[in-house]
């Protein structure tokens, strides 16, 4: 009999250590935080442009607490949830009737996405809207190219599958959302050194989580590596790119 369970891409154990690593390295004085401040960002532009005035919130994932210390600033009643500290977006949610459920860097990484829309859109109250800001397709071209070198002849999983804007608008649609609306948006970066790049990964939850995920790297692989990244630069330099997705749409 076949099996209606969506396939095991990313390890739940990797991505919960992950993601605790993360917070104890954001705990830290001087984390990187641009990924995150651009996805509140982006999330109070939207919440402006379509004037919606929420009474109540959840934000999973901003570990920053931006997002929510700007909503209560405006009277909603926000509770945070956190997947390393126990929140699974996969199953379905012990609270709801939110007006607004924001998503903050985490969906990329749930095996069973389809499911844990459906969950978000089931939380909502009528006539809530949802908002998610993920890393999507398209994102690191630099570190890509370097693990590629790193390999060489044998490439090993190291970076994560990622959806792109169609895909994105037939999971909303699948899911039943209203109005969806998909977009995507890139976050240009420089670094001086392929060392400063990974640091900044798993500071900001961005590591191997994949299931199966490739052996570590050798000596002689990182150096290769490391020359790949730092000749795709220049003076010293070299700029990687983040793309960003959004999805929105409302439960009516």
């Amino acid at each position: 009999m076949a099996s209606n369970a969506p396939p095991t891409i990313f390890s739940p154990v990797r991505r919960i250590a992950a993601r605790k690593r993360m917070l104890a390295l954001q705990a830290q004085a001087g984390g990187p935080r641009y990924l995150i401040d651009d996805m509140v960002e982006d999330v109070l532009e939207r919440l402006s442009f379509v004037r919606l005035e929420p009474a109540t919130a959840l934000v999973i994932g901003d570990y920053s607490g931006a997002l929510a210390k700007e909503l209560a600033r405006h009277g909603v009643t926000v509770t945070q949830v956190e997947p390393a500290e126990g929140f699974d977006e996969e199953r379905p949610f012990p609270f709801d009737g939110f007006d607004l459920i924001a998503s903050l860097g985490t969906l990329d990484t749930v095996n069973d996405l389809p499911g844990a829309l459906v969950h978000i859109r089931r939380a909502l109250a009528p006539g809530g809207m949802f908002i998610a800001s993920l890393p999507s397709a398209g994102s690191l071209p630099v570190l890509r190219g370097a693990m590629l070198a790193a390999d060489a002849d044998r490439p090993a999983p190291r970076l994560h599958p990622a959806i792109d804007v169609r895909s994105g608008a037939q999971l909303l649609q699948r899911a039943l959302y209203a109005d969806p609306v998909v977009d995507q948006r890139h976050l240009d970066v420089g670094f001086r050194s392929f060392a400063r790049l990974v640091a900044d990964l798993r500071a900001q939850g961005l590591s191997n989580v994949l299931r199966q995920h490739g052996p570590a790297l050798g000596r002689a692989a990182l150096d290769r590596a490391r020359a790949a990244f730092a000749a795709a630069g220049e003076n010293g330099r070299t700029v990687e790119r983040f793309e960003l997705l959004t999805l929105s749409g409302w439960k009516r």
